[in-house]
């Protein structure tokens, strides 16, 4: 089974998907139409579009983006050259983002004298992440993700034309992020998830600065940089998610949807079509969603952070509980605090010796960074179910 948090994972995605000419989609809207029901488009992936299915159901939202942005990559790769060439487009990818980035950023840093498929799986790692701390990523990974299709535009581009348009994502992400500002602007109300929105989408735009956009209205966007029905059909759909709320499109913001479609030469059922999508796609996945629980977005941080910390336990569990047995110090005060209530100090010793633990996992690390010490109780509530025997005095130890 494939882990994109192991080394490898690239080659043994496409030893395992065995992809044929036969599995090659040749038209643009249907490729397009595609990757929007993986939920890519919107940031919150659902599937993965495969040739042989890959579950997700168990994976962290990290593991998850880095699978859709190689595979809706690899699916764009397949289009322009209509063919299927794996190796090609390993190398093609890496030569796309060494060119999509100057000398001086992070990803040129980290490609090395490895293969071209390890050096591919450093860049997507660094593409999926955010700056924010762990409480801010659990909220904006969704946005920074909606816009990674930028990178999958800018590819097409760089397939096309043998090169990346000068500024060419700059342009695309200033489109967005304009049409963004002045959709929730032309709302017929503002709701504490439409600001949070603005806030996320300024917190994940990598060229540009959310707060410069000057346009006022529609009429006022300079769309004519557009000439790929691809960007005019993302540029559409994240105008609607944006415009969306209460599980309907009101009538100003369906004019607003017809007078931007109408703009980007769109017709008139490429336009029905997204806002029904939407709608659909919005309602069915709301709960899941981050920024549309913001009414307690504490409990969904705890929720959704719960799930994929028990995800990292697991997978690690038997790591976890060797190191834990080493330090009868941490076992006796874990054990303890399964039935009594620790003082400060006995809380702050179980706090380091478990970030010390943590520091010889590396899939661990998660703890370590801004905001880690946040999830170590989570941490704590899922030790007793690996230490059954640790802290039940009528169980034998038979290790």
């Amino acid at each position: 089974m494939i882990n994109p948090s192991i080394h490898g994972w690239i080659d043994k995605f496409f030893v395992e998907q065995k992809h044929s000419a036969e599995g090659i989609i040749n038209d643009e809207i249907e490729l397009y139409d595609s990757i929007k029901k993986t939920g890519f488009i919107f940031g919150h992936v659902i599937n993965v579009d495969t040739r042989i299915p890959i579950p997700i159901d168990k994976w962290l939202p990290t593991e998850i983006s880095k699978i859709s942005l190689l595979n809706t990559l690899f699916k764009m790769h397949c289009l322009v050259n209509k063919s299927v060439d794996t190796v090609k487009f390993t190398s093609d990818c890496v030569t796309f983002y060494k060119s999509l980035n100057p000398k001086s950023s992070s990803i040129f840093n980290i490609l090395s004298s490895q293969s071209s498929s390890q050096n591919l799986e450093e860049i997507i790692h660094t593409r999926v992440q955010t700056n924010e701390d762990i409480f801010s990523k659990n909220f904006s990974h969704v946005i920074t993700n909606a816009l990674s299709f930028i990178d999958v535009l800018a590819f097409k581009k760089f397939l096309e034309l043998a090169e990346i348009p000068e500024k060419y994502s700059n342009k695309i992400e200033e489109i967005v992020i304009s049409v963004v500002s002045i959709s929730l602007k032309s709302k017929t109300g503002i709701s504490g998830h439409d600001e949070l929105l603005q806030k996320l989408f300024e917190s994940s735009v990598r060229y540009n600065k959310f707060s410069s956009v000057n346009s006022k209205n529609i009429e006022s966007i300079d769309l004519s940089y557009l000439d790929d029905v691809m960007e005019k059909l993302y540029i559409l759909d994240l105008a609607g998610i944006s415009l969306w709320s209460d599980e309907k499109v009101e009538n100003e913001e369906r004019y607003f949807m017809y007078k931007l479609g109408e703009k980007l030469e769109l017709p008139e059922q490429s336009i029905l079509n997204s806002i029904e999508y939407v709608n659909y796609f919005i309602v069915k996945y709301k709960s899941e969603i981050p920024y549309f629980n913001f009414s307690n977005p504490v409990k969904h941080f705890y929720d959704n952070t719960t799930d994929s910390v028990g995800v990292l336990i697991t997978r690690n569990k038997k790591r976890l509980v060797k190191e834990i047995k080493q330090s009868k110090e941490l076992m006796q005060l874990l054990a303890k605090s399964t039935h009594k209530d620790l003082d400060k100090e006995e809380k702050k010793k179980i706090k380091k010796q478990l970030l010390d633990i943590c520091k010889t996992v590396p899939s661990l690390t998660i703890f370590l960074l801004p905001g880690g010490a946040l999830l170590l109780p989570i941490l704590i509530k899922f030790i007793p179910k690996m230490l059954p025997s640790a802290f039940n005095e009528n169980s034998d130890d038979d290790e």
